[in-house]
């Protein structure tokens, strides 16, 4: 027999459903946090968007986190749009 799945559960994974639409998250505490960038993780919904939002909470452990997973943001490299009249 299964048991309910509490608020908090319920909670966090609407917000992983929903997190293309969340833009700050530094006002959760820590340990809801922490459980919030796993379930992210585990539904296979982080984008280079979240991590951003993740890594501006400044929480020591989602960066620390992060770091062990060596999770890093690619960085795309801006090409000109046009060259110099010279050619």
């Amino acid at each position: 027999m299964s048991s309910t799945p509490s608020l908090l559960s319920l909670s966090i994974d609407a917000a992983v459903f929903n997190l293309h639409i969340i833009s700050d998250l530094s006002f959760l505490p820590e340990h809801i946090l922490i459980d919030l960038f796993l379930r992210t993780l585990k539904a296979g919904k982080l984008t280079e968007r979240i991590l951003k939002i993740f890594i501006a909470t400044g929480k020591d452990e989602i960066i620390s986190m992060i770091q062990a997973l060596n999770i890093q943001l690619v960085t795309t490299p801006v090409l000109p749009t046009r060259c110099s009249d010279k050619f």
